[in-house]
């Protein structure tokens, strides 16, 4: 059984979108939850990325940026 856990948060989807194609552009599967109800303003709604655990820390250290190392 594999278990996913959520890796990051972002204030909109296609920013977790964006992360997942950096994570599937290295074999990386992830999915995207949805955590809102989308805005009626064109801001779009929270969404979560997960990843399964144990590719947890290589998805990190794909998506951190240089000053987070």
């Amino acid at each position: 059984m594999t278990t996913w856990i959520t890796l990051k948060t972002t204030h909109t989807r296609w920013e977790a979108e964006l992360m997942q194609q950096v994570l599937a552009a290295h074999d990386i599967p992830s999915r995207i939850i949805d955590q809102g109800i989308p805005s009626y303003f064109g801001a779009g709604s929270p969404a979560a990325l997960q990843v399964r655990s144990y590719d947890q820390w290589t998805a990190l250290l794909l998506l951190s940026s240089p000053d987070e190392e």
